[in-house]
């Protein structure tokens, strides 16, 4: 992600819309949920994941608190409050040359987070169907 891409993730995360989401993911990106064990490749099933994930996470309690930025990848540290329980996490996020996301991991805690986001997930990834 060049600066401009990672801009561009803040203002889809602040905003709340997915506008523009598919332009910043390659074709050939690679989503690690923290609840499904296997690794999602491609465009289409990532979009999904992330317009999911927008819809679960990012209410009004959303922040990114930390941010830990490489040449070509980043760590935010988020922190957000879903049905009154309090969750912590990060977006692990890799692009290419063209700042394109190539790999798209989420890590959140504590146990009782991880069991309320696989509900909520689920729910809305069905409902997407």
């Amino acid at each position: 992600m060049t600066h401009a891409t990672l801009n561009t993730w803040h203002d889809l995360v602040r905003t709340r819309s997915t506008k523009g989401l598919s332009s910043l993911l390659a074709d050939e990106v690679v989503f690690h949920s923290p609840v499904v064990h296997t690794p999602q490749v491609g465009k289409t099933i990532t979009l999904q994941y992330l317009s999911a994930a927008f819809h679960v996470f990012f209410n009004e309690s959303f922040q990114y608190v930390r941010e830990l930025t490489g040449p070509r990848d980043a760590v935010l540290e988020f922190q957000v409050e879903i049905d009154g329980i309090s969750v912590n996490g990060v977006d692990m996020i890799k692009w290419d040359d063209e700042g394109k996301i190539v790999e798209f991991k989420v890590l959140i805690r504590p146990l009782k987070a991880v069991n309320l986001i696989h509900q909520k997930m689920a729910a809305m990834l069905q409902a997407n169907q």
